[in-house]
């Protein structure tokens, strides 16, 4: 590790690798993908169901939940989100 990055925080030496924005995209995909299969578990919702109740096929699905693909829109979160009975809620912080 280079002497410039002691005593720095995570965050500030991806920002000066420009990595930042990259990491926090997979991360919160990875959280996305957590939490949808969680609430399918919890459901007892195959993927089959799932995609069925979301009104788009199988391998829509699976692109939402493989948390390194990061190839979904806004509409498929909306159709998981109330296939699960949730609300979906963006926010900038």
């Amino acid at each position: 590790m280079r002497e410039e990055h002691l005593g720095s925080n995570l965050d500030d030496l991806l920002a000066e690798e420009g990595l930042l924005a990259e990491t926090e995209a997979v991360a919160i995909k990875r959280v996305i993908a957590f939490q949808i299969a969680e609430l399918m578990k919890q459901r007892d919702l195959s993927r089959t169901a799932m995609a069925r109740r979301m009104d788009t096929s199988r391998a829509t699905l699976d692109r939402l939940l493989d948390s390194s693909n990061g190839t979904f829109t806004l509409q498929t979160l909306e159709r998981a989100a109330l296939a699960l009975d949730k609300r979906l809620r963006i926010e900038f912080a």
